[in-house]
């Protein structure tokens, strides 16, 4: 007797179409940035939601957006499925451990680079945004990127949930080892940022990720299947207008004053630090010996940080400063291109061994 597959619903039909064509849905909002910023711009200004008694309710879109992406990731995760890691950890304390190293090894090369410039202040500015970059959770979208080319989800799953959940912790100790990279002024500017990120990450990044894995355990199945019918869908829209919110503000100062020169050193500093970061993760695969769904979430997840919230960040404490978006806008579009080509070439195929078939 044969059991009849439900038909997809609509929702998931278009969220499946979207994903299929994220990259030129990424472009589409960079184009949109660079020929209409105006909206964009409009809407990074926090807004008041009006509420009764007269009394208004702030509402910062960029930081509701990230909030919405992060707790559609959270619903997603397979929670079942980490069970796996208990068994083979190996690959998620590789990328742990390398996730807050790179960030050590990546940015000293940067700055030293960028000292031998004529820039006044020593490259600092595209240092600061490198280092809020790469200083940030491994992406939830790495998840996505893990099953297009049939990865290992759980580690992908064990990374970004550890990651996030150690944010608070590890992100201001790497970026207080860093701060003696930067001139006085952004080095007391990325200090103050310290002191707020643990704030931020945990209710801008952590909580929402939480909120979404507790609602994955709470409801049943079939409201379950309806919550993520709405949400996912949703959120992945929410993701194509942070990134045209979060490109408006770096575009649209940088069309108000072009500085040709910056863009370049922005477009060459995201390449650098996405290119090794992504070869660390190879090479370390390589190294373990790792099979091939392993080795490539590994190394999608050195090589992919969460830059939305890095761009929040930068837009909710420097304001004044939206040219720091520039680099991070870079490394956003540089990593999902990287990704790319990872899913579709398959690092660490031919380091498949017998030992790695075998569970630990």
């Amino acid at each position: 007797m044969y059991t009849r597959t439900p038909a997809p619903s609509p929702a998931d039909r278009a969220t499946g179409w979207l994903r299929h064509r994220l990259g030129r849905a990424v472009l589409l909002a960079y184009a949109a940035a660079l020929l209409l910023p105006g909206p964009g711009l409009w809407l990074r200004r926090t807004h008041a939601l009006p509420l009764s008694w007269g009394r208004a309710l702030p509402l910062p879109l960029p930081q509701f957006l990230l909030s919405l992406v992060l707790l559609s990731a959270g619903l997603q995760v397979p929670l079942s499925a980490l069970g796996t890691l208990l068994r083979r950890p190996v690959a998620l304390l590789a990328g742990l451990a390398l996730h807050l190293s790179i960030p050590l090894l990546a940015i000293p090369a940067v700055a030293f680079l960028l000292r031998r410039t004529p820039d006044t202040d020593g490259g600092s500015g595209l240092v600061t945004a490198m280092i809020l970059i790469v200083t940030m959770p491994v992406a939830a979208g790495a998840t996505v990127w893990t099953g297009k080319g049939d990865g290992d989800q759980p580690t992908m799953v064990g990374l970004v949930l550890a990651s996030t959940l150690l944010s608070p912790l590890t992100t201001p100790l790497v970026i207080g080892a860093l701060l003696p990279l930067l001139g006085d002024g952004y080095g007391s500017t990325l200090g103050r940022i310290e002191d707020a990120h643990g704030g931020f990450a945990l209710l801008g990044v952590v909580l929402p990720c939480a909120a979404g894995v507790l609602c994955r355990l709470a409801l049943p199945a079939p409201l379950l299947g309806r919550v993520l019918g709405a949400v996912v869908p949703t959120a992945l829209a929410g993701s194509l207008l942070l990134t045209y919110v979060n490109a408006s503000g770096a575009l649209g100062s940088f069309l108000a004053r072009p500085r040709p020169l910056l863009l370049a050193a922005a477009l060459t500093v995201a390449t650098l630090v996405c290119l090794l970061s992504f070869a660390l993760g190879h090479g370390a695969a390589r190294l373990l010996r790792l099979d091939a769904p392993a080795a490539s979430s590994l190394t999608l997840a050195c090589g992919m940080n969460n830059s939305s919230a890095s761009a929040v960040l930068i837009t909710t404490t420097l304001p004044d400063k939206p040219h720091l978006l520039l680099p991070v806008l870079a490394y956003g579009l540089l990593q999902k291109t990287a990704a790319n080509r990872v899913v579709r070439r398959g690092p660490g195929r031919r380091h498949v061994t017998r030992s790695s078939r075998c569970p630990v």
